[in-house]
Parts: structure tokens; sequence; C-alpha cells
């Protein structure tokens, strides 16, 4: 069909695929659904394998951090099935902390995972793609790298940084049938959110902020995935804003979110 992903005989990496119901996970299932050879990579190499096998995939361990580990998975992937067609990062991690009391270690893991690790992946898998002549990088990014999020600095910072090496990766090699773009959810409901999650109070604040009136899902960014990766898709080095809208408005104050848990009686005053 017309504008919709053949994944027949396409090999789709999906690296942060290592923790149950993640959103590296749901996309596995989705692109599986289309007949892809999706091969999950990650720390956790017990899940990875049960998720390969329930998908008929195959999964690598890596370490994003690791850029030795991250060139094993990539040399592998293409040692096993021959190619590599479409290129999945969803790793992250989500910290919070004021902007002065960011530590010299919380600086350097996140700028490793958030930036170094993607920068690396992505030198690999051009290397893979321009010599085959085609390929697909897709990163998941964050409306944060776009509007504010208090107490996210270290984070919306990486996340930002990263869409511009994705647009570097457009600009530098299409020419050689490469195409680079980036998603950017909102507040979305995976396991990295779970606990924010089970405040009603900051749920619901953030859900008004969404001219679409509801959080996001990872199935919601699997279909921009998707829709990314189809041969249809006349797109590079865009950054999809998959977030009902958000980006229109604002995330709530972090004291609009205290107020809210607290007349929730979730929190006592302070």
């Amino acid at each position: 069909m017309f504008g919709s992903f053949s994944g027949n005989g396409k090999i789709v990496s999906i690296v942060g695929a290592g923790s149950p119901d993640n959103m590296g996970q749901v996309m596995a299932r989705r692109f599986a659904e289309t007949g892809a050879k999706v091969v999950v990579s990650g720390r956790r190499t017990d899940v990875l394998q049960h998720l390969a096998d329930e998908i008929d995939g195959d999964w690598v361990e890596c370490d994003l951090c690791d850029r030795d580990s991250v060139a094993r998975m990539v040399s592998t992937i293409v040692e096993r099935h021959g190619r590599l067609d479409v290129a999945i990062n969803c790793t992250g991690w989500g910290l919070l902390t004021p902007f002065c009391d960011n530590t010299a270690e919380e600086l350097d893991r996140i700028v490793d995972l958030q930036f170094k690790g993607p920068f690396v992946w992505m030198q690999r898998c051009v290397e893979v793609m321009a010599k085959q002549g085609s390929g697909n990088i897709i990163q998941i990014s964050s409306a944060t790298a776009k509007i504010m999020l208090d107490n996210h600095a270290a984070y919306m910072g990486t996340k930002a940084g990263t869409d511009h090496v994705v647009r570097t990766v457009a600009n530098e090699f299409g020419h050689v049938g490469i195409r680079a773009n980036s998603i950017s959810p909102g507040l979305t409901a995976t396991p990295m959110t779970a606990d924010a999650m089970q405040s009603a109070a900051l749920v619901e604040e953030f859900r008004k902020a969404y001219p679409l009136e509801r959080i996001g899902t990872s199935d919601d960014i699997a279909a921009a995935a998707l829709f990314l990766a189809s041969d249809d898709c006349f797109m590079t080095g865009e950054n999809l804003q998959v977030n009902g809208g958000l980006c229109l408005r604002r995330n709530p104050r972090a004291q609009e979110l205290e107020q809210a848990m607290i007349d929730a009686g979730e929190i006592p005053a302070s």
C-alpha cells in the first residue's frame, strides 16, 4: 500500500529494547508485524532474547555508552543478516535535576548516553548504509529539545545536540541514499516515566497542556517511525513533533505540578 512500510526483506535494528514493554519493545513488535527481521539491542540479554523469540527476530547485546560495543553490534547485524536497512535508537535517561545540582558524574553519564553514544551509533550505521547505497536512521528525541521543562537542562541539551547531528547526517549523506530523521515525543507512558505516572494530578496537569488532550503512547511513536521508515517517505533532516501539539504550548512549570499534587492530597504542603 502506498505510504506504508513494507518490511519484507528489510533488516531493522532497534537499540534500547532492553526493558519490558518500553518504547523500543513496542516498536520492535510493530516493525515485526510488517514482515521485517527486527534485531533488538540493549544491555539486558535475557529480556532481549525473550523479545526476539516472541517476534521471530534476533538480538545483539549493546551498551550505547561503549563505542566498541556499538561497533560490535552493527558489525554483528551485518555479518548475520547481510545489510542494515533501518536503524532506530530509543535509548534515554529521564534525568530531572535542578540546574546547579547536576553533578559531574550525571553530566558524564547523560552525555555518554544521549550524545556521544548516538553520535558513534550514527557513524557506524552511516558506514554500512553508504556501502549498500541506502539506509534509514531514526533517533528518538524529545519535545523538550524545543520547549522547556524545569530541572531538565542536561537531558534537553543532549537531545537538542543529537538532533543537530541527525540534521548533519541527512545533509552530508543524502547523496548516497541515507535518510535521517528524529521523533520528539512529549510525556509518554513508558517504564521510564512510570514513577511520574503514579501521580494522577501530575498527569492531569500535563494532559491539559496538549491540544489533543491526552499524553502520548509508545504506539504513537511507533506509527511515526513506520512512516519515516517507509520508502515512500520523502523526508530527511526533520524532527517530527509527535506529541499531540504540545509544542504549540508549554510544559507545566515545576511549581504548578507541585501545587496540583498538594491540592490533590498526594503530597503535603511544603
